[in-house]
């Protein structure tokens, strides 16, 4: 290979050679631009896979991290093809580009496309609200719809904040701050605000949404698992002509009273199987923050797992 592909494939202070040991069993050696794989054969013959597919990734212009290697190996696992997932283009803005980095993520921005309801279910840092808010803003753009209305109910994560000062919108702002920051990352932010005041993106509380039709729309409900059966129906109901709707939640951190179900497991019993509706699921081998974040994830997983079942949180139970 050449010297800046092998410069790409080792990564700012080797950090991708070391990941990409982690996913691999055996061991990785590059000595100038030529990569030595030592271990069992059948584990040196799978790493080879995963090595030429990163060196042509990069050939194609590909930014090669850490994040990578998981998509890569994700896809080789499940017999797909890395490229088709990292070559999916979500939304570009200037020097930044989102596109899938695990297989489950290319299945839930297909889902997104060709779905008028598409429910995405799984841990947190797997890219579900930032996959669709890229999405919108892709969808704005091109004018397939005329607004963004970004929503997630008002449910305090096991604090009471309290009565909080300001306006309206300077309350609810600690709520819907999620939503903003991932609004910044896809659009400057001059331009976020001219839309605000335009009308074109709209964010607010669920409450806020009851009793509108809402057509010519990309509505994306976040948090959905703080949400009440009742609520649940209430949003779907509100979809208009035109419009598709992304709904996201982790149903392992439910902050709803415990005795009140979650209309997001809910709704997964009563719509599984509707034509036009689809559920993805992700797991904690799709989550694509700091790797330490994917660890947290699978211990708290194993250690639910382990507690006797009249000790399990009841919404995980029921899940």
């Amino acid at each position: 290979m050449s010297n800046e592909v092998a410069s790409s494939l080792a990564g700012s202070g080797d950090a991708v050679l070391r990941a990409l040991e982690d996913h691999i069993s055996c061991d990785v050696f590059l000595r100038g631009n030529v990569v030595t794989l030592d271990g069992d054969p059948d584990a040196v013959g799978e790493a080879s896979k995963v090595v030429r597919e990163l060196s042509d990734l990069i050939e194609q212009g590909h930014e090669i991290a850490p994040g990578t290697i998981t998509a890569v190996t994700g896809a080789l696992d499940r017999h797909e093809d890395p490229a088709k997932i990292l070559e999916d283009i979500v939304w570009q803005h200037r020097s930044r580009r989102v596109a899938p980095k695990t297989v489950n993520q290319k299945r839930y921005v297909d889902s997104i496309r060709r779905n008028t309801i598409t429910f995405g279910i799984g841990p947190a840092g797997t890219g579900k609200t930032f996959l669709a808010v890229a999405l919108a803003a892709a969808a704005l753009s091109r004018r397939e719809v005329n607004r963004i209305i970004l929503t997630r109910p008002a449910v305090e994560a096991g604090e009471r904040l309290g009565f909080l000062p300001g306006d309206l919108m300077a309350k609810i702002d600690p709520y819907l701050r999620p939503l903003f920051d991932a609004l910044h990352d896809m659009l400057d932010a001059e331009k976020v605000q001219q839309a605000l005041e335009r009308g074109q993106i709209e964010v607010a509380p669920l409450a806020f949404m009851r009793g509108r039709t809402l057509n010519d729309s990309f509505i994306i409900l976040d948090e959905a698992q703080n949400t009440t059966p009742e609520q649940m129906k209430m949003i779907l109901t509100r979809l208009g002509f035109n419009s598709r709707m992304v709904v996201t939640g982790d149903i392992t951190q439910v902050d709803l009273p415990r005795e009140q179900k979650s209309g997001l497991v809910a709704v997964a019993e009563i719509l599984e199987g509707i034509e036009g509706i689809d559920f993805v699921r992700f797991g904690g081998e799709d989550v694509v923050r700091h790797r330490i974040v994917q660890r947290i994830v699978e211990a708290y997983d194993q250690h639910a797992a382990s507690m006797a079942p009249e000790l399990r949180p009841a919404e995980r139970r029921r899940a």
